[in-house]
C-alpha cells in the first residue's frame, strides 16, 4: 500500500506575511492573525471600479493608488490586504481605517509590473 498525502499537505501557500519577503515589503498595519491570512488570488489595479467588478474574497491587492477610498474598497469586496507600490506611504487616516478593520497594508518600492511579476513567480502552482 502506498502512503498518499493528503491535499492540503501537498499544496503550498502563500500568505499575507510571506508577500512581505517576496517584495521585501513592509508592514505599516497588521497583525499575527491577518498577516497569517491565506491569499486566495492577487490583483493589480489603481481604479477602485475594476476591484469591485473584478476581485475576489481573500484576494491580496497591489495598487499605487494612496487613497482613503482604497481601503473602503479592500472591506467591501472583503481582499485580505492591500500593497501600496514604488514606496508610497499611506497617510495615518488611511492606515487607522485598516487598522481599524483589521485590513493589512504594505509597502514595497517596487513598481506594480515588478510586483506583479515577483508574486506570479512565487505563487504555488495547481
Amino acid at each position: 500500500m502506498r502512503h498518499v498525502m493528503s491535499t492540503a499537505a501537498q499544496r503550498k501557500v502563500m500568505t499575507v506575511g510571506s508577500v512581505c519577503d517576496v517584495l521585501a515589503a513592509e508592514v505599516l498595519c497588521g497583525d499575527d492573525r491577518t498577516l497569517s491570512a491565506e491569499l486566495q488570488g492577487v490583483g493589480a489595479a489603481d481604479l477602485m471600479s475594476d476591484v469591485l467588478a473584478l476581485s475576489k474574497p481573500g484576494m491580496l491587492l497591489l495598487t499605487g493608488l494612496v487613497s482613503v477610498q482604497v481601503v473602503r474598497t479592500a472591506i467591501v469586496a472583503e481582499l485580505c490586504g492591500v500593497v501600496f507600490v514604488r514606496g508610497k506611504m499611506p497617510s495615518q487616516e488611511i492606515i487607522a481605517l485598516a487598522r481599524e478593520a483589521r485590513l493589512p497594508i504594505l509597502r514595497t518600492e517596487h513598481t506594480l509590473f515588478e510586483a506583479a511579476g515577483l508574486l506570479y513567480g512565487a505563487l504555488p502552482c495547481g
